[in-house]
């Protein structure tokens, strides 16, 4: 497996549908473009960390699509092993001598309160920015380096825990359909270059176009 793409939400039919959990909706998104369907984690074969996702594979290009269904600030407990067990082709010798992940080869995909509704962005690296799933991926991993999008919901008027937990009006879904799929269609551009800058350059251009 050479790339794992996290899209990041709360498990339950109770969130779907939800701001927090967009990132759960570019995955099905870019797996339903691809063909492939969402799996159970004991259908991984050979993993033995804990079973708190589902996946979907893509043979071309290859890449391993997880949705952590442990609540969102545990999504680290579930990104490290993955990433230690499955991206073979992602490891390279440490200086010790032992094997050293390279972050640059997973993309995390998640909702972003400081973007307006709609609006898409896509970063090579950068801080967790307050979200609580992207601390627990980065103090899991011991690294923020890895590319992501960030799929905005709006700034709450209230309270924040709140807002997340909140679907969206009728006239923010449409937006977001459409930023789902513009995102997904940045992850697969991801996925097939393998370069991050030419994918951020190629898209943010395309989307800044389209807003004139």
């Amino acid at each position: 497996m050479t790339r794992i793409v996290v899209g990041l939400g709360n498990p339950g039919a109770e969130y779907t549908g939800t701001r927090h959990n967009v990132g759960f909706e570019v995955l099905e998104r870019l797996a339903q473009h691809e063909g492939e369907l969402f799996r159970k984690a004991a259908a991984l074969d050979g993993f033995r960390g804990p079973k708190s996702f589902t996946w979907a594979r893509l043979e071309d290009p290859d890449a391993l699509l997880v949705k952590p269904t442990t609540f969102m600030n545990r999504s680290g407990d579930v990104v490290e092993p993955l990433t230690r067990h499955l991206v073979s082709s992602a490891w390279s010798p440490g200086a010790d001598g032992t094997e050293a992940f390279d972050p640059a080869r997973l993309l995390v995909v998640y909702d972003d309160m400081d973007l307006d509704v709609g609006i898409v962005r896509i970063r090579p690296l950068g801080g967790h920015g307050g979200h609580n799933g992207m601390r627990s991926i980065h103090t899991s991993l011991g690294s923020n380096e890895h590319p992501r999008v960030r799929v905005g919901i709006g700034r709450p008027r209230t309270d924040a825990a709140r807002h997340v937990l909140e679907p969206f009006s009728e006239k923010e879904r449409v937006e977001i359909d459409i930023s789902v799929m513009e995102a997904s269609e940045a992850i697969l551009d991801w996925l097939l270059s393998g370069d991050i800058e030419k994918c951020m350059t190629r898209f943010h251009s395309r989307w800044s176009r389209d807003s004139e």
